[in-house]
């Protein structure tokens, strides 16, 4: 059943996720970056992706969200790795790159497109407006995965709500 929703509705639900998407946007950005540079193929276990493999993940289906948000319909392709992303930092600063570009795309859409319904593999129908809260769950979702993975590869968990033991370590040893 597809949903509907007025215009006021998606410009209240716009107004309020946008703000929240940058500021979710900034802490996956940390956590991607305090990815090891080399163990970026750690896995907790044999079925699980690899640290890298989750940061795309999350990056990709972020991209593939926010693009179907504007362009009224969503894109299933794959979102292959570029062969220059090869570790945390730059699959944070592509990611930080594709934000930056859809963002501005994002805050001129009509009311005509953010109320559009839109299918999402046939799973859910709804207006694009609502996709936003779809986008923010699932991203917080997999970074929790990928903070998990960061001590036991070696790395550091920066604050995420508040500080993290590694970051309230770091305040100390800089005071």
């Amino acid at each position: 059943m597809i949903q509907s929703i007025q215009a006021d509705q998606a410009i209240f639900l716009r107004s309020m996720y946008l703000p929240l998407l940058e500021r979710e946007h900034a802490t996956t950005r940390r956590v991607i970056e305090a990815i090891p540079a080399g163990n970026g193929d750690f896995r907790p276990d044999p079925f699980a992706k690899s640290a890298l493999e989750l940061a795309w993940h999350i990056v990709a289906a972020e991209k593939r969200f926010l693009e179907g948000i504007v362009n009224g319909e969503f894109n299933f392709s794959a979102i292959p790795r570029p062969d220059a992303v090869r570790n945390g930092a730059d699959i944070a600063r592509w990611y930080g790159e594709m934000f930056q570009a859809v963002l501005p795309r994002l805050q001129r859409l009509s009311t005509e497109q953010l109320t559009k319904a839109l299918d999402f593999r046939g799973m859910f129908q709804m207006p694009a407006a609502m996709f936003f809260q779809m986008t923010l769950s699932h991203s917080v979702h997999h970074r929790g995965q990928l903070s998990t993975y960061l001590r036991p590869a070696g790395g550091k968990v920066p604050a995420i709500y508040g500080e993290s033991y590694d970051s309230a370590e770091a305040r100390k040893a800089a005071a």
